[in-house]
């Protein structure tokens, strides 16, 4: 969890940072932090842009990033390393969106530090038998997915 946290350091937008690492068999497979896509400009950090009609929010959410699982996942597909049966570590517990990329990459376990409220995101890890942890003061607790 600890390099999550240096990873999320890279993070761009200016409302939250999010660092994931993916891992299997000990070794760091693709790491990613939340942020603009590769080449586009970053939010500013009041989160308007004078450009940007949209500006970076809209309902509450980040419209311009990418959330940092979505970033470790398409770094793993970019330099082509498969993820199937690994563990993501992540500084938030993912969104339902992020859930189903997840599973999808054939991730078997997740690890979080954080919430966030989505609890559809927990009922699809609970509905695909994912493994899942929050780590809460340098210890591990099963999140019940019932």
């Amino acid at each position: 969890m600890q390099i999550a946290h240096l990873v999320k350091t890279r993070a761009t937008c200016p409302r939250r940072q999010v660092g994931a690492v993916i891992v299997r068999d000990r070794r760091i497979l693709a790491t990613g932090y939340n942020g603009a896509p590769r080449g586009l400009a970053h939010c500013p950090p009041d989160g308007q842009h004078h450009d940007w009609p949209l500006g970076c929010m809209k309902a509450g959410h980040c419209i311009r990033s990418l959330h940092a699982e979505q970033n470790s996942l398409l770094q793993a597909a970019m330099i082509g390393v498969p993820c199937e049966g690994s563990t993501m570590y992540v500084t938030c517990q993912p969104c339902n969106m992020c859930a189903k990329m997840i599973i999808n990459a054939g991730i078997e376990q997740v690890i979080y530090e954080g919430d966030y409220p989505d609890e559809f995101s927990l009922e699809l890890f609970r509905d695909s038998k994912m493994s899942v942890f929050r780590y809460f003061d340098g210890k591990l607790e099963r999140v019940e997915l019932e």
